[in-house]
């Protein structure tokens, strides 16, 4: 039986991610990088498709865990009828090629028999490595990719496998560290456990001190910032949706996507948190990253990049995975990634003017591709897309990608006013298809028979994504055509208090409450003055988060737990944004 989602809890060093359960075995990690291939998918399926545990042999009694403070240090504690054992796994922020795991086992009381048993299996769980010994350490290599290990005890090699037997007595002290380096390099060198566990927790509280706004929650808000950081690859600025893949949307279902690629857009989504929030040189890396991967070829733009910028994100499946809970097909890449989903265009234009309306002053550059962003939103807005939740049946002319095309032109309009290198006969062309927009999507997104705008042009379906007009300044939250929107999703999509994204279709199999969903309601009642409603609803998202303040993409009400790819940052960081504006004030994506 596999852990839950929300057993588990993520430790990164700036450019990759490992979970680890809260049994003690690290069941994903992808090394080098977040979009490199995993060498434990035990998460996607079985100890033999790649692990790492270190927990008691015998009866475990209970068992807590919670970062040390605000860092990405983790602490389990493991209580047994012989003693009690605290375990504290990290990844030191990486410098150079060489990234680190590093597992500590502290005796706290009695004496308690552990185990080690490290599978490495590279290529998504499918190969084994070659093991040898060499200057102290157990050494794995198999093509690119070499993995050394040590410990403070001997260690065995048998059939694949690396494990250890060992007592900690109350006092006592043993460390693990694994580290992974290019296999035509040098062996990576021992590791200061000791100086890097002070480094690793110095770090974290160093960077989060910046954080120094007043609000409710700040605890939460500041974990969510953490996570949001340890997503973002550091060397480039970009910043993965997740870093798992294929952790399915609905129970034992199909809908299993790769999600460690960033997404275009999430742009404005992170640019207003990061903003909010302080985090200015953050939110510049993000900009800068997002202009760079589209460089001069908006007609060729994808929705989703790899980490570095690079475009190929094929998509093929693992058939050798059983999935996680039998969630077949295990998918690796995303070919998503190629669709026209006009919304992006909106983004990236939105992500400019909430940059320089905060002051971040965009380079020559920028400026230029802004232009050739608008010109190709004037000659394809009319044209069906996929859609905010990517669909892969037939394209339709969504309400929301509508929405976020008339976004990008009223945007480039703003920015291009404060700037005297616009020509006058492009903005007077952009006025005037800004207006046609607007009345086009009033007059065939919105039904009268409902009181509410819709899915897609001339349908009778409701859909969450409606919930960001307002927000995005299309029309006001007063306007009766969006407050007969909310109402109406408030009284179809809301279950629990909470939102799905349309309307559910297959009693107890069916996707979770998605949890994005649900702040964008509560940005929503806030705008509207419902601010005790919107208080209470944060605080039931809230709720929905693990022991350790992580969230995934969604939530099955009936089954009571997280599904979907985890720790997810489009839920993290639209949490941020409800309790930052529920503080206010705020940037507003919407504002003038």
């Amino acid at each position: 039986m596999p852990l839950k989602i929300e057993d588990y809890a993520m430790i990164g060093d700036g450019q990759s991610a490992a979970l680890v359960g809260r049994n003690g075995s690290i069941d994903w990690l992808c090394w080098p990088r977040f979009d490199s291939d995993a060498c434990f998918a035990a998460l996607l399926g079985r100890e033999e498709h790649g692990c790492w545990m270190i927990a008691p042999e015998g009866r475990v009694s209970a068992s807590t865990r919670a970062y040390l403070g605000n860092t990405l240090v983790l602490a389990t504690e493991f209580t047994t009828p012989a003693g009690t054992v605290r375990m504290v796994d990290f990844m030191p922020i990486r410098r150079g090629e060489s990234s680190a795991i590093i597992r500590i086992v502290s005796g706290l009381a009695g004496t308690v028999a552990m185990r080690s048993e490290l599978k490495l299996r590279f290529n998504y769980g499918s190969i084994a490595p070659w093991l040898s010994e060499k200057d102290g350490a157990i050494v794995g290599t198999v093509g690119p990719d070499l993995v050394a290990i040590r410990s403070d005890i001997a260690l065995t090699c048998n059939k694949e496998t690396i494990s250890t037997c060992f007592d900690v007595h109350a006092g006592e002290r043993i460390s693990f560290t694994l580290q992974y380096g290019p296999s035509n390099g040098p062996l990576p060198p021992p590791l200061d456990v000791d100086r890097l566990l002070t480094d690793t927790k110095a770090w974290w509280l160093s960077w989060i001190s910046q954080f120094d706004r007043t609000t409710e929650w700040p605890e939460f808000v500041k974990r969510s910032l953490i996570i949001l950081k340890a997503l973002t690859y550091f060397p480039t600025g970009g910043i993965v949706a997740a870093p798992t893949a294929s952790l399915p949307e609905r129970p034992g279902g199909s809908w299993n996507w790769d999600y460690r690629y960033c997404w275009l857009r999430d742009a404005t989504f992170m640019m207003s948190a990061f903003l909010n929030a302080g985090f200015t040189n953050e939110a510049r890396d993000w900009l800068q990253w997002l202009f760079r991967a589209v460089a001069g070829t908006p007609d060729r733009i994808r929705i989703a990049y790899r980490i570095d910028g690079g475009r190929r994100l094929e998509e093929w499946q693992a058939d050798w995975l059983p999935g996680y809970g039998g969630a077949r097909p295990v998918r690796i890449g995303n070919r998503a990634a190629s669709q026209r989903q006009l919304d992006i265009f909106g983004e990236l234009l939105d992500s400019s003017h909430l940059a320089e309306h905060s002051g971040l002053k965009p380079d020559e550059w920028e400026l230029e591709i802004e232009q050739r962003l608008v010109l190709h939103v004037m000659k394809i807005w009319r044209q069906p897309d996929q859609g905010l939740w990517e669909s892969r049946s037939a394209a339709k002319h969504y309400v929301y990608s509508k929405v976020m095309a008339w976004v990008a032109v009223d945007r480039f309009l703003t920015l291009a006013n404060a700037k005297s290198n616009c020509p006058a006969e492009l903005k007077k062309k952009l006025h005037k298809l800004r207006d046609e927009m607007h009345r086009e999507i009033c007059r065939r997104g919105f039904s009268q028979k409902r009181n509410s705008f819709v899915k897609h042009y001339h349908s009778c379906q409701l859909d969450a994504s409606l919930l960001l007009l307002p927000l995005v300044g299309f029309l006001p939250v007063d306007d009766p055509r969006m407050a007969g929107t909310i109402a109406a999703i408030e009284a179809e999509l809301t279950e629990g208090g909470l939102v799905r994204r349309y309307k559910a279709s297959r009693f107890g199999r069916e996707e979770g409450v998605f949890i994005a969903c649900s702040c964008w309601l509560a940005d929503c009642l806030v705008l509207q003055g419902r601010h005790d409603d919107a208080r209470r609803l944060i605080s039931r998202i809230i709720a929905l988060a693990n022991d350790v303040g992580l969230l995934s993409e969604e939530y099955h009400l009936r089954q009571g737990q997280l599904l979907g790819n985890m720790p997810q940052a489009l839920s993290h960081l639209a949490l941020v944004n409800s309790i930052l504006g529920l503080s206010g004030p705020v940037l507003q994506r919407g504002a003038p």
